[in-house]
């Protein structure tokens, strides 16, 4: 039963994953290391799969092994922050929402660019 729960999260995940390779606000390796560990604890067929995807499994060993992350990913994050701004300014958000919003988008990137490029 439980099992089931951990694959029924894995997958989740790594849909979330998936559509956040083509949404620009959706991140995707959290999404994918999530869905790596749910399967490690429900399916090692499934865990196999993703950890050796020619897509989905490179990011996941890069942070796994090196704690990097790709530069193209690097600026993909870089751009996804700045049109979240942006979204927000013209949506008619109050300029507090914005600060807070900027403050914490700031400390996500400053936690991304220190990381290693994989």
């Amino acid at each position: 039963m439980i099992r089931g729960l951990w694959a029924a999260i894995g997958l989740i995940a790594l849909a979330l994953g998936v559509i956040g390779m083509f949404l620009p606000f959706l991140p995707t390796v959290p999404f994918l290391l999530a869905a790596g560990f749910f399967f490690g604890k429900s399916s090692a067929r499934l865990h196999y799969w993703l950890l050796n995807h020619p897509v989905l499994g490179p990011p996941i060993h890069n942070w796994n092994e090196k704690g990097a992350i790709s530069r193209r990913a690097k600026w993909l994050a870089t751009a996804s922050c700045l049109a979240a701004l942006i979204m927000s300014f013209a949506l008619g958000f109050s300029a507090k929402v914005i600060a807070v919003q900027a403050i914490a988008l700031i400390g996500v990137m400053g936690f991304i660019w220190t990381r290693p490029d994989g």
